[in-house]
Formats: C-alpha cells, sequence, structure tokens
C-alpha cells in the first residue's frame, strides 16, 4: 500500500513537472512568435516640393508727358511668368522688351504677368497734352499813305481840246475827294496834260485850265485849296507814245501827285 501511495504520489509530481515545463515552453514560444510579428516603422514620407515662384514684372514709360501727337516708348521686365499681356490695344508680348506708341490722348498702361505661382500687375500713366493753340494770325499790315493813294486816288480826263469836267471824271474826282477827306494830312500836286497835237504853248495853257478845273471841283466838294497845287506840263510829259485815239485819251487828263 505504501508503495502505491508512493508511486501515484510520484506520477502526480512527474505530471505537474511536465505540465509547468511544457507552460514554459509555450510561454518562450509565444515570446518568439510575438516578437516577430513586431513591425518596423514606415519611413518618413519625402519633403513637399516647394511651390512655384510667383512672377514679378515691372513697366516703364519714356517720356511720361507728351504733346499729342508725339511718341512714348513702354519698356517692361518680368520674371516667373508664361505670359505677359500688355493693355490696352498691345495685347501679348515678350518676358521683357520695349514698345513705341503714339497715345491719341491720356492712358494708363497695364502689363499682366501670368505664371504657374499666380499672376502680378504693373501701370505706368502717360499724359498726353493737348498742342496749343496756334498763333493769331498776324495782322496784316497797315497800307501805307502812299499805297492808299495810289489805290484810292483817281485822275480825270478830258475830251480833245476841253477842260469841262465830263461825268466820268466827276466820279473820278468825287472819290479823290473822299480819300482827301479820310487823310487831311494829306496834300497833292495837280498836273495838267495834253495830247501831242497843237503847239507847246497852246498845250501849256490847256494843261494848266485841265489841272485848275479839276481843283476848283474839289473845292467845290469841300477840300481845301491850300491842299492842292497847280501844274501844267502841255504835251511834255505823255502817259502813251503812240500816235492814235486811244494813247491821246490817256495824255488828255488831270493828274494827281501825292505831295511830298
Amino acid at each position: 500500500m505504501f508503495k502505491e501511495d508512493f508511486e501515484m504520489r510520484t506520477r502526480s509530481l512527474g505530471s505537474v513537472i511536465l505540465l509547468t515545463l511544457l507552460a514554459l515552453v509555450m510561454g518562450v514560444a509565444g515570446c518568439k512568435h510575438q516578437a516577430a510579428a513586431v513591425q518596423p516603422p514606415p519611413p518618413p514620407p519625402p519633403p513637399a516640393a516647394p511651390p512655384p515662384a510667383s512672377p514679378t514684372v515691372t513697366l516703364q514709360a519714356a517720356p511720361l508727358v507728351i504733346q499729342q501727337g508725339q511718341t512714348t516708348t513702354l519698356t517692361w521686365t518680368s520674371t516667373n511668368a508664361t505670359t505677359l499681356n500688355l493693355a490696352p490695344n498691345i495685347g501679348n508680348v515678350a518676358p521683357q522688351g520695349s514698345q513705341t506708341v503714339t497715345p491719341p490722348g491720356s492712358v494708363t498702361y497695364t502689363i499682366t504677368a501670368t505664371g504657374p505661382g499666380g499672376t502680378a500687375n504693373a501701370n505706368v500713366r502717360v499724359t498726353v497734352n493737348a498742342p496749343p493753340p496756334p498763333p493769331p494770325p498776324a495782322a496784316a499790315p497797315q497800307p501805307s499813305i502812299e499805297d492808299l493813294f495810289t489805290k484810292e486816288v483817281q485822275d480825270a480826263y478830258f475830251d480833245f481840246d476841253m477842260a469841262a469836267i465830263r461825268a466820268d471824271a466827276r466820279d473820278a474826282l468825287s472819290k479823290t475827294a473822299q480819300f482827301l477827306r479820310s487823310y487831311p494830312q494829306v496834300k497833292v500836286n495837280l498836273e495838267g496834260h495834253c495830247d501831242e497835237r497843237g503847239s507847246t504853248e497852246y498845250n501849256l495853257a490847256l494843261g494848266d485850265r485841265r489841272a485848275q478845273a479839276a481843283k476848283d471841283y474839289l473845292v467845290s466838294l469841300g477840300i481845301a485849296a491850300d491842299r492842292m497845287q497847280t501844274v501844267s506840263y502841255g504835251k511834255e510829259r505823255p502817259f502813251c507814245m503812240d500816235h492814235n485815239e486811244a494813247c491821246w485819251q490817256q495824255n488828255r487828263r488831270a493828274h494827281f501827285v501825292l505831295a511830298k
């Protein structure tokens, strides 16, 4: 009986030892399995790419102030831009450059630079001044007394061998009187002339009568006698040298000369 009890105890102790060893083995195996299941941490992600650079642009004009019809030169530069637009009325341009323009009036030019990093603007103001008004026309020079005398004073013509004031002579002397009234400082010499027919002595006397007749008519129109001196040249100073009636008529006259 004692022997049986010892064997039972021995078997029980062996079972305990066996179970203990089994538990130790399983524990060690579990630890190893657990250690093998742990993964290393993933590598950090690569750094993010930097954002694209923002574009820059400049715009200048020279000169900034012009007269209407003149030109100015626009100059620009840019960085980090893929397209540039210059307004108004120009459009797309190179990344840098210049252009001559003739604006009709004052205007602000704007350039827009566009690139992966966004947009940028620059502008410049060009002032266009209206042209100055043209100078007033120069005043016409005032005609001299000599010019007016030549234009306004008319000779009186006579019939053959006559000193009477005929109708056309009255008209001419009336215009002469009007001039003399307008310029009271003017004095005249009245020359009596004749055509080539007749003697020298006769024509000197006839020329004197013609000059005096013209003077008397002017006096009747209100012109002072002391403003007029008479002289006769007869046929000695003809205006026309031909020998016909048309030429002789030109020589039969009372001729006015501005007194110096």
